[in-house]
C-alpha cells in the first residue's frame, strides 16, 4: 500500500494481530493542575512519566508532550496521566489535539524533518500541486 502525502484519502491498514484498522495518531498533550502555585514541574513531571512509561513514541518540549501511535492507545494514555493528577485530588486542566492520519507512521520525526527539507529547498510557502 503506497502511501501519498499529499492525497485527501489514504487506505486504512488493519493490525495483524488484532484486526482492528489501524489509527495512527499524533497527540499534543500538555497536562496541568490548578492551585498548587506558581511552579508546576513537579506536577507535570508525575503525568509525563505515566506517558514515558506506555511505550509510544513521545517527545517532550517547553509546552506540550507529543505521543503517536494508535488512536485507542494514545487516547488511553491521555487519559492514564490526567488521572494521575486528578486522583490525587488536583483540578487538573487537559488541552489534548490530535492528528489521525491512517496509514502514516513514524510521523514524529518525519513531519518536522519534511518542513526542514522544505525549508532548506527554499520553498514558498505555495501548497504542492500533484
Amino acid at each position: 500500500m503506497a502511501i501519498d502525502r499529499y492525497a485527501e484519502r489514504q487506505d486504512v491498514p488493519v493490525d495483524p494481530e488484532t484486526g482492528k484498522p489501524y489509527l495512527n495518531t499524533v497527540a499534543a498533550l500538555a497536562i496541568a493542575p490548578n492551585g498548587v502555585g506558581a511552579e508546576l514541574s513537579d506536577y507535570v513531571a508525575q503525568a509525563i512519566a505515566v506517558i514515558r512509561d506506555s511505550g509510544l513514541p513521545n517527545e517532550t518540549n517547553a509546552m506540550f508532550t507529543n505521543l503517536e501511535g494508535d488512536l485507542d492507545e494514545v487516547v488511553a494514555v491521555a487519559v492514564a496521566a490526567a488521572k494521575k493528577l486528578a486522583e490525587q485530588g488536583y483540578r487538573t486542566g487537559v488541552t489534548l489535539k490530535l492528528d489521525i492520519r491512517p496509514g502514516f507512521t513514524g510521523q514524529l520525526a518525519e513531519k518536522p524533518a519534511l518542513v526542514d527539507h522544505l525549508l532548506a529547498e527554499g520553498t514558498d510557502g505555495a501548497p504542492h500541486t500533484a
